[in-house]
């Protein structure tokens, strides 16, 4: 009914709020799926993850930028929304006010998705306890894996991939 990559985002986004998890997971669910496409619902999850996860850094340029292109792809992308079990009209409303609050350097408050499906927020809510997780915990300010993990990551098999990537496009030439 619902793919489990967007399952588990569910439960990363409401459980351990690691934004940056939900990217990786919809990013490559995405590549997949709907490559290419900008306008995919995906890319409007990934940018409202990408977001959350700049204001909670208060880099609130880049969480105002990013969340205004999510909501231009979740105006378009309503059908899927409402397939996808999201209140469409609470999403665009709760989004709204996100990107006033950044504007006016508001500090980052944990939020969740207007869920409209009881069978999806229940599969969510059993991905995010296997996970070890608390449904709809606030986010710790005070981790730093957490706040900061695009700098603290294992960047290794990216640096190989794109020495691979390197080697076969000199190859081509």
């Amino acid at each position: 009914m619902y793919p489990s990559e967007y399952i588990q985002f569910l439960a990363h986004f409401h459980g351990d709020r690691d934004y940056f998890e939900c990217h990786e997971l919809l990013e490559d669910f995405w590549k997949k799926t709907d490559p290419k496409n900008k306008e995919s619902i995906w890319v409007g999850f990934i940018l409202m993850s990408v977001s959350a996860y700049h204001h909670r850094r208060n880099n609130f340029n880049g969480a105002q930028r990013t969340l205004i292109k999510a909501l231009q792809i979740f105006k378009k992308q309503g059908d899927s929304l409402t397939k996808l079990g999201v209140n469409k009209v609470e999403l665009h409303h709760l989004l709204n006010e996100r990107v006033t609050a950044i504007q006016k350097g508001k500090t980052y408050q944990s939020f969740s998705l207007p869920l409209s499906d009881l069978v999806l927020i229940e599969m969510a809510k059993k991905a995010c306890e296997l996970k070890g997780f608390i449904w709809k915990s606030e986010s710790d300010l005070t981790d730093p894996f957490l706040i900061d993990r695009h700098k603290l990551r294992d960047r290794t098999t990216i640096i190989e991939d794109r020495k691979q990537l390197l080697k076969t496009r000199k190859g081509s030439e």
